[in-house]
């Protein structure tokens, strides 16, 4: 179905007179809100699963990659993590309201900072039904109106949840149109919410490279970018062997579809002899298809020749380039060449070696002898994320709570005059 460039509108003005009645609401009255938007996703778990059923079906029938066919599923224990998801916001602190910084100026006025919502954030993503709710879930904590703007391939999932989610707000007295779906489901809609400078205040990109450059280049509404994620695993050559097999293992296949799974593997040439046997045997047995270089392939002359277009790519799948690099900050250099700046992890016994690779590699996140799968809010203890920026302005990571918010300068005087 077509819409216009007035319907799309008509929702963001509705979402900027529920903002405006989010901003000054408590934190009890919001966290009542975001535990009855839990309960409701388990109470009416059957609806949402025959809706997300629909959008699966029709993606493999398209012939759907694999990777992407998982992100767009739901299970009852999807929905049961969202739900969680959900109860753990409920429990964070309320950023609204915090002072950033304060003081008493010499001719005796306070002045405060202090954090307040966004107002209307606009999320443009692709088949992740899950981000419906963490997003809402977020925007509602932090006092912002929700524009959601999913995919057509999960467009029967995000109005059943949007559905579920709008009842559930609206029963615990909250504004229904804090949480909405953008009308339409082909790019024009897209379009004329970019062009919403004024109603909505930020737009959010969560998916590929191509929507991520589109709404950056496009809209005329600010934009928080976040990242493609080519992440690098850098085996130093004081690294504990045993532990960079574990940790590029996890890396790559815990769950490929995601955006901090690893995509390249950088080995010191000292420990090269000794580790690439030990890791390349621990790949090709949990069904990874290398692509090595020259070094890489004389150990394993199976493996594929990687190309340029190897270095950078974002496979989410069980793919992975394999390069032996000269030495730390070689693998620095290549990482800069060829990195998102989403996450990079060393595994090394070496504190200067992980002081070297903190400060050199130019990334959001930087893991030290742990897997990049934990670049994630939840794993960083702040509840849901929005997504994981890859910018240097306004937020940068993971972002959660505060990162969804602004400031104000509160200042309180006793009719000073200038």
């Amino acid at each position: 179905m077509q819409v216009s460039a007035e319907d799309v509108r008509a929702s963001a003005v509705r979402a900027k007179r529920a903002a405006a009645a989010l901003a000054p609401l408590s934190r009890a009255a919001k966290d009542a809100a975001l535990l009855g938007m839990a309960d409701a996703l388990l109470v009416r778990a059957e609806e949402l699963l025959a809706a997300n059923a629909e959008d699966v079906a029709a993606a493999q029938a398209a012939g759907t990659a694999a990777a992407m066919v998982d992100r767009l599923t739901l299970t009852e224990a999807r929905l049961a993590g969202m739900a969680d998801g959900l109860r753990q916001v409920a429990g964070l602190d309320d950023p609204v309201g915090e002072v950033i910084r304060g003081r008493v100026l010499p001719n005796g006025m306070e002045l405060r900072q202090v954090r307040v919502p966004l107002g209307v954030v606009g999320i443009i993503y692709e088949a992740r039904p899950n981000v419906t709710v963490d997003a809402a879930g977020l925007c509602l904590k932090s006092g912002n109106a929700a524009l959601l703007r999913g995919s057509a391939s999960a467009v029967h999932s995000n109005i059943a949840l949007v559905g579920v989610l709008r009842d559930a707000a609206e029963a615990a007295g909250l504004p229904a149109d804090a949480v909405q779906l953008v009308p339409g489901v082909d790019h024009e809609s897209v379009k004329h919410l970019m062009q919403l400078r004024g109603l909505v205040d930020v737009l959010i990109p969560r998916g590929g490279a191509g929507l991520i450059r589109a709404v950056v280049e496009e809209s005329t509404v600010p934009v928080i970018e976040t990242g493609v994620g080519n992440c690098h695993v850098y085996v130093d050559a004081a690294a504990d062997l045993d532990m960079a097999v574990a940790i590029a293992l996890n890396s790559k296949t815990q769950r490929v579809s995601v955006c901090n799974s690893a995509e390249t593997l950088l080995v010191h040439a000292d420990v090269a002899d000794e580790f690439l046997p030990r890791v390349l045997g621990a790949l090709t047995e949990a069904g990874v298809t290398v692509h090595g270089d020259d070094a890489v392939r004389a150990v394993a002359p199976e493996a594929l020749a990687a190309t340029e277009d190897d270095w950078g790519a974002e496979y989410l799948s069980l793919d992975l380039a394999v390069k032996v690099v000269p030495s730390l900050d070689a693998a620095v250099e290549h990482i800069r060449a060829y990195g998102t700046g989403h996450t990079e992890a060393i595994v090394t016994r070496s504190l200067a070696a992980s002081r070297r690779f903190i400060a050199t590699c130019d990334s959001a996140a930087i893991m030290v002898n742990a897997s990049t799968r934990f670049t994630d809010g939840e794993r960083f203890g702040m509840g849901a994320e929005i997504g994981i920026s890859t910018q240097k302005l306004h937020a940068r990571g993971p972002m959660g709570l505060p990162e969804l918010t602004s400031t104000t300068w509160v200042a309180i005087g006793d009719g000073h005059l200038v």
